[in-house]
């Protein structure tokens, strides 16, 4: 399998008026000429990606994707605010060029960005590299993410970028509203996990940037070297806990990956991957943290999470209009996902 990232002709339910597209970088991206090639990056299961080729560069295009949209969710804009912000930080982003909130030129909100070479890694265990490449990959997960977690979200501006306070509460209300939007069978451990964690959200000031996505498909490693280049995939940015982030990385341990298997194994150090412990510890390093309490609530939370937004993948693929025809595939994920979430509370 290549680490490449995997690049399609576009689809027949996101093809784009590629003249308009060519129009509008005339006058709105820098150092923009020649013909136009647009292709489709597979993957991306909430917005559509698309890599433009002109004889002299790269760009890549993220829109939302057609048809009705769930209130808050593929916020394109919120990407390009986030990713522009951080471009002076020590959290690796691609270079922005342009935002377009002008429905009328290619159906809905997009932007354009660098791309960004490198390599793309959807295989939790990285099957295709050495023991060391794999720690110190691992390593920087945990480095990038606590630097991102230092980012002093007003001296970048977006300290509008979340409401204040009560952060779990309001992630939970949001994600129930989210997956009782996509719902398609009664799954009883959803059902549990909504009464149960609005009663138990740790009491805390939302103030820092989070990623809300941060795992290893959603980053760019370099070429040849174990260290991330960039950081993609911001859509659920805001500002928030630093261990809402750190909880979602850390699911990886106790269930399957979105891609292949997690790191549920009975000798993960084998491989070369830190234990979950070693890797909390890492974080906690660079983070300048003693120590974490009340952690499988993180945890918990984040399950319940990933299952409502696999939900709203899964239904978009019933409706047509996923970003990827893998969508389909994720039928028995939040099912899966609840049933862990609900053992982990069960275990307290």
């Amino acid at each position: 399998m290549s680490d490449l990232p995997e690049i399609t002709e576009v689809r027949a339910a996101h093809v784009i008026d590629e003249a308009a597209l060519a129009t509008y970088m005339q006058s709105h991206v820098d150092g923009f000429s020649g013909d136009l090639d647009v292709r489709q990056f597979e993957g991306g299961q909430s917005n559509p990606t698309y890599q433009l080729t002109t004889p002299d560069k790269k760009y890549v295009l993220r829109k939302q994707p057609p048809g009705e949209l769930l209130p808050s969710a593929h916020q394109v804009n919120r990407e390009y605010r986030v990713m522009e912000a951080l471009s002076d930080s020590n959290v690796p982003v691609p270079k922005m060029y342009a935002l377009c909130e002008d429905t009328e030129i290619l159906g809905t909100k997009f932007y354009i960005m660098e791309m960004v070479e490198g390599r793309v890694f959807t295989e939790a265990l990285l099957p295709s590299l050495n023991k060391d490449e794999r720690w110190a990959i691992y390593m920087d997960l945990a480095r990038v993410l606590a630097a991102l977690h230092s980012v002093d979200a007003q001296a970048v501006g977006l300290e509008t970028f979340g409401r204040p306070g009560n952060y779990y509460a309001r992630q939970v209300s949001r994600w129930t509203k989210q997956y009782l939007a996509s719902k398609t069978i009664e799954i009883p451990e959803m059902d549990k996990l909504i009464a149960w964690l609005p009663e138990h959200c740790p009491e805390t000031d939302a103030g820092t940037i989070v990623h809300g996505d941060y795992r290893l498909g959603n980053v760019i490693i370099h070429p040849t070297e174990p260290k991330i280049v960039a950081v993609l995939d911001w859509e659920l940015s805001t500002l928030g806990h630093p261990l809402a982030d750190l909880g979602y990385l850390c699911m990886d341990y106790h269930t399957d990956a979105y891609n292949g298997e997690g790191l549920d194994q009975e000798d993960i150090s084998a491989f070369g991957i830190p234990t979950e412990s070693e890797f909390i510890k890492a974080y906690c390093d660079a983070a300048e943290l003693e120590g974490i309490e009340n952690w499988k609530y993180y945890l918990i939370y984040n399950l319940f999470r990933s299952a409502g937004i696999i939900q709203g993948v899964y239904k978009r693929g019933l409706d047509g209009n996923a970003s990827s025809e893998k969508a389909l595939e994720y039928k028995d994920y939040c099912q899966m996902r609840a049933q862990i979430a609900w053992r982990l509370v069960e275990s307290l």
